[in-house]
């Protein structure tokens, strides 16, 4: 029999099966216990009288380490644009660490209703939406623009990341159908005090589990990997040819990327946030860059 972990802590887990949606607490057998069990993972086993006895736990397609998930299939990186103001940079960076991870991110930016016009939010869509990404953008508070959110993660498992205050507990409560207040999901998570280690997977509609993540301040794509690595995960970039298979698009003669940035066809906002990740200054920028 096949299931789903959907709660995991350091002395307990809780397996839900698919097809009824019951859940059941676990025994697991030693090599489970000795090579690790996660939120997500799918596992197999058999029921002995009101326990799930897990034997096996499938290969995973991958394995985040905050809050430890497998399996996620996207990720939902909440921005806010007013209150806190909102950080490309930042996002920027979420998009390489995650892109890193092999998960699919899909943008919201919410607390749009704050905004005086919407010529900053329809400029950042642009941009967004130009280099690949999914986008969109609502008012979790009023739920406006949350069933297009659905519709994007339904039938599989997301996690909700992004920086504290963003609103994520308010579309997570919409898409629970549940009223969580700010705080709340964190301790369930585990992140109190007492339970350091218990992350779930909220179940919503059919097949759809959805976690949330610590809210993050800064996140750096370079401590996740090298940064020769960094240019493979702005996906725009591979739009272009370089004279070099493995141009850093920094200092490179005859750059596809540069001379995109130049022409305007790579936004400068995401070309900025990238030789900021890189530690580099291309002293060009300022003068070829309308950031737009």
């Amino acid at each position: 029999m096949r299931a789903l972990v959907t709660y995991r802590s350091a002395n307990n887990s809780k397996v839900t099966i698919p097809e009824s949606g019951q859940v059941y607490n676990t025994i697991l057998r030693s090599k489970v216990k000795r090579d690790g069990l996660f939120a997500g993972d799918w596992v197999e086993g058999e029921l002995n009288q009101d326990k799930f006895v897990v034997e096996r736990v499938e290969e995973r397609k991958n394995l985040l380490k905050r809050p430890p998930v497998a399996n996620v299939d996207n990720v939902l990186i909440v921005m806010a644009m007013r209150n806190p103001d909102f950080d490309n940079y930042l996002l920027d960076n979420f998009l390489a660490v995650y892109g890193f991870f092999g998960i699919e991110p899909v943008i919201i930016f919410n607390k749009i209703d704050l905004l005086e016009d919407r010529e900053e939010l329809e400029r950042w869509l642009e941009i967004y939406r130009g280099a690949g990404y999914r986008v969109d953008a609502v008012t979790a508070l009023e739920g406006e623009g949350l069933q297009r959110v659905r519709e994007y993660i339904e039938g599989e498992i997301s996690i909700l990341a992004g920086p504290s205050g963003v609103g994520k507990s308010s579309i997570l409560s919409n898409l629970l159908g549940i009223e969580i207040k700010v705080g709340e999901v964190s301790e369930k998570l585990g992140r109190g005090r007492h339970t350091t280690t218990a992350v779930t997977l909220y179940p919503f509609g059919r097949g759809s589990f959805v976690a949330d993540t610590p809210g993050f301040s800064r996140v750096e794509a370079t401590y996740f990997m090298e940064k020769r690595e960094v240019r493979l995960y702005f996906r725009e970039f591979h739009n272009y040819q370089c004279r070099y298979p493995d141009c850093t698009h920094t200092s490179e003669p005859e750059c596809g990327v540069q001379e995109a940035v130049r022409r305007g066809s790579i936004s400068c906002y995401r070309f900025k946030s990238y030789l900021k990740i890189m530690g580099y200054y291309w002293e060009e920028l300022e003068s070829i860059c309308s950031f737009k």
